[in-house]
């Protein structure tokens, strides 16, 4: 029996010790810094898009006016990506994929300048195929796939979102790498299609310490895991010259030459001497840029969204409470700017049932 009761406290004693090391590696985190300010406009300023039974991730508006978005893989939803068609979800692409190109876990998606819809698969975190699509708009004809080795999208990474660069020969991903924890910048060869993974480790893809806290719920769960992943807000401004990015909850907007990226004979320490902390920001998820080069970002903790000029001075353009999580923004070709809110305070964890009972969630547009 001595052995047994032995044998049982060494065992929790095991336990203990893997719990402290999660919560060390995982969990814990501060209070981010209260950057909201009062809203210039008003909260009518919002305009509602549609209405969904699920909860979106990212969305994209082509040249010609045409809204598609994702539905948000943590709500384990019936079809990934759609086209808002008379304020309604249409699955897309019509007459769906073949099975060995099934969606897995798709979050965000772009409409180029070509006319071709490029949607990102994250691959169920790098233990499935990570997998790049593009469609041609005027068809729905499949003229790109590319699937990412694991070199690139390692066992645990979250290719979470991506820019296209204008001449739609390069694409820039975020790897927010939620559970790795190893972010980095992906630049991706469309014509070779060969990728490289970028910044890996450096303090600009890297969350600090904090912990979102959204309409009263603290992003921790069990005590062990906070939500807090690395790179994931990523924009490129118009001319293609300046890709803007930063962490969830990494208290800077950073930017780097395009340039730089590209040049492969550029030593990592000399790429990372470029990067430019930009400025600061909010605890931020969705983003964008306009012609003019202000960066929009949201403001997840206060149901809001900022803009950040190249004064680098925070404004806070609209605050409203339905504005659960705004996470996916995106420019229409009429200057309104489309923003997803997933919700996912009211979507991580929970069970179907609960996540219905918050429905619909939504789709808003503004003019900034």
């Amino acid at each position: 029996m001595r052995i047994v009761r032995y044998a049982f406290v060494l065992l929790l004693a095991l336990v203990a010790l893997v719990f402290a090391g999660v919560r060390a590696r995982y969990g814990g985190g501060a209070e981010f810094p209260d950057r909201s300010g009062v809203p210039a406009l008003a909260a009518a300023a919002l305009e509602l898009v549609a209405n969904l039974p699920h909860p979106p991730g990212n969305i994209t508006v082509s040249a010609s006016g045409r809204v598609f978005a994702t539905f948000h893989p943590e709500g384990s939803p019936p079809i990934s990506v759609f086209e808002i068609v008379d304020g309604n979800p249409v699955a897309y692409p019509p007459g769906g994929l073949p099975a060995d190109l099934a969606f897995q876990t798709v979050l965000s998606l772009r409409a180029d300048r070509k006319n071709r819809l490029w949607v990102l698969d994250y691959g169920r975190y790098g233990f499935g195929t990570a997998r790049l699509l593009a469609f041609d708009l005027a068809s729905g004809a499949l003229v790109h796939r590319h699937d990412f080795p694991s070199k690139i999208a390692l066992h645990g990474s979250m290719l979470n979102d991506f820019q296209v660069s204008p001449d739609g020969k390069q694409i820039y991903i975020a790897d927010a790498s939620l559970f790795a924890l190893i972010p980095a910048v992906i630049v991706y060869d469309v014509s070779k299609q060969s990728s490289r993974r970028l910044l890996e480790g450096h303090e600009s893809v890297l969350a600090e310490d904090y912990a979102p806290v959204v309409q009263g719920t603290r992003m921790e769960f069990f005590g062990l895991f906070t939500v807090r992943p690395g790179v994931d807000s990523i924009a490129l401004d118009d001319a293609g010259e300046w890709l803007y990015f930063a962490p969830v909850t990494n208290a800077h907007l950073y930017r780097v030459r395009t340039a730089d990226l590209l040049d492969a004979r550029l030593p990592w320490r000399e790429l990372e001497s470029r990067v430019e902390r930009f400025a600061e920001k909010t605890m931020s998820d969705g983003i964008a840029i306009d012609s003019a080069g202000t960066v929009y970002l949201s403001d997840l903790e206060h149901s809001a969204v900022v803009a950040l000029g190249q004064d680098r001075a925070l404004r806070t353009l609209v605050r409203d409470e339905r504005l659960r999580w705004p996470d996916g923004f995106a420019f229409g070709p009429d200057g309104w700017l489309y923003l997803t809110c997933s919700a996912l305070h009211q979507v991580i964890l929970k069970s179907p049932a609960e996540i219905a009972a918050h429905a619909p969630f939504q789709i808003w547009r503004f003019r900034p």
